[in-house]
């Protein structure tokens, strides 16, 4: 889970975009930098746009937590726009 403090300036958004949605595997591409969660075991990484996501022996999962799917848990701002 990701954590924050009163008075970081987080913006929420409305979700709309693709990328809120997307479930990624291993070594997709980033679509957009920010912190992603596994959803098999929720492990959370940074990750930067245009880079790749973990490989699949990044880390490992028992059969119950299924295989590593990345999913964007909050933006991160990089380019400072």
């Amino acid at each position: 889970m990701s954590w924050w403090i009163d008075g970081s300036k987080l913006t929420k958004s409305d979700g709309k975009k693709e990328w809120w949605t997307t479930v990624y595997g291993p070594g997709d591409d980033v679509p957009v930098s920010g912190i992603y969660r596994c959803l098999g075991c929720n492990r959370e990484i940074t990750s930067n746009a245009p880079d790749r996501f973990p490989p699949q022996n990044h880390h490992q999962h028992s059969a119950a937590q299924g295989k590593i799917r990345w999913k964007l848990n909050v933006r991160t701002n990089t380019t400072g726009e």
